[in-house]
């Protein structure tokens, strides 16, 4: 069979949620696929280790008649007739062109960022040619399927597909029980958005609830711009022992992290006066998947991760005041915790899961 092109800004070896999504949508279809990315090549790129080819150009794609025809040779030179943009603002624009070179069927996913394009007017009818331009936009949660959908056309709207971040039940999976210190983990870039600093604020009431010898530990794995100012705070509030940064870590090393907290907590916010709002959140359906009951911020399509009183905590982002006090029942209501990580689970299952994702992408291909 034909490959599909996968044309994208966000692959790995870069980290970060997109860059995760787009290597799933390789692995649901079966790695039938040859990727044309940004980012440099070469032995540190991994990309001599993948199961298909990887053609790597630049630092930026966008979307130039350059870019267009370099993709539509690629199409050709593949033979390939489908094509998913993994991000499709703004390569998306390039699909008219795409489809004169052969391509048949066009989809682009949307994550968080185009919620914003969607309102911002000159933005907003670029995104509208995107939507007209393609069989499908996928959207991430309810939330942005609102946002985004308010800029399309009414036929770009009635093709809408939900095709949330997809999560591997059979690789996130819960850890027989060791014994550990109580510990929360977060997981996300270092910036304003995902309310670290909210978080920290909060651990140091969390703390003042505990004898130093009970000291829950906090661990967040990450990276990004925010790390000197985070870095700062743990000194400032006394936190230096107890809580740990680990980084920017692989998937494999993330999960067994996830494995080993009993808690995952990101306060996430919106910001930009409602232009950055969370979209929804794979790191919160991860640890979720791995049993841990969630605690997330109110913004955007984060709600979608938990479901409130059952398998975790919807919080107020600016409250670290209740934050802590929510940190501070899960660690110690160790039951509560439980019974709240197994409904987390079976809310994955029933609508986060790999096999639903998979069903959903290759109907949408004609697969």
């Amino acid at each position: 069979m034909a490959p599909t092109l996968i044309i994208t800004n966000d692959f790995p070896p870069r980290i970060g949620g997109i860059e995760s999504f787009v290597a799933d949508i390789c692995e649901l279809l079966d790695f039938d696929v040859v990727v044309y990315a940004s980012g440099p090549a070469g032995p540190e790129s991994g990309d001599a280790d993948r199961p298909y080819p990887v053609i790597r150009d630049g630092s930026l794609l966008l979307p130039t008649r350059r870019l267009a025809d370099r993709t539509a040779e690629v199409l050709r030179r593949y033979g390939a007739t489908r094509v998913i943009f993994g991000a499709a603002a703004p390569l998306a624009l390039l699909a008219p062109s795409l489809r004169r070179a052969g391509a048949q069927r066009i989809i682009g996913l949307t994550h968080g960022h185009e919620t914003w394009w969607a309102t911002i007017p000159g933005t907003r009818h670029l995104l509208r040619r995107i939507g007209d331009g393609c069989d499908h936009l996928t959207v991430i949660s309810d939330y942005t399927s609102a946002r985004v959908g308010m800029a399309l056309s009414a036929s770009a709207r009635a093709r809408l597909l939900r095709l949330p971040p997809p999560v591997d039940t059979t690789r996130f999976v819960p850890a027989p029980g060791v014994d550990h210190p109580a510990r929360s983990i977060a997981v996300g870039r270092f910036v304003p958005q995902k309310g670290f600093a909210t978080l920290l604020r909060a651990w140091r009431l969390v703390l003042d609830d505990h004898s130093p010898a009970a000291a829950p530990e906090l661990i967040l794995v990450g990276d990004g711009p925010d790390r000197p100012r985070l870095t700062s705070m743990i000194t400032r509030l006394g936190l230096a022992g107890t809580v740990r940064m680990a980084g920017a870590i692989p998937r494999a090393g993330v999960i067994t992290a996830l494995q080993q907290a009993d808690l995952f907590v990101l306060p996430v916010r919106t910001r930009l006066v409602g232009l950055n709002p969370e979209g929804l959140g794979l790191a919160a359906l991860e640890a979720a998947a791995c049993g841990l009951p969630v605690i997330i911020g109110d913004s955007g399509g984060a709600p979608e991760t938990v479901r409130h009183g059952k398998s975790g905590f919807l919080v107020d982002p600016h409250d670290s005041v209740k934050l802590a006090e929510r940190i501070t029942t899960l660690l110690t209501d160790r039951e509560l915790a439980r019974t709240m990580g197994a409904a987390g689970r079976c809310l994955v299952e029933e609508t986060f899961s790999s096999r639903r994702a998979r069903a959903t992408l290759r109907c949408a291909l004609l697969l």
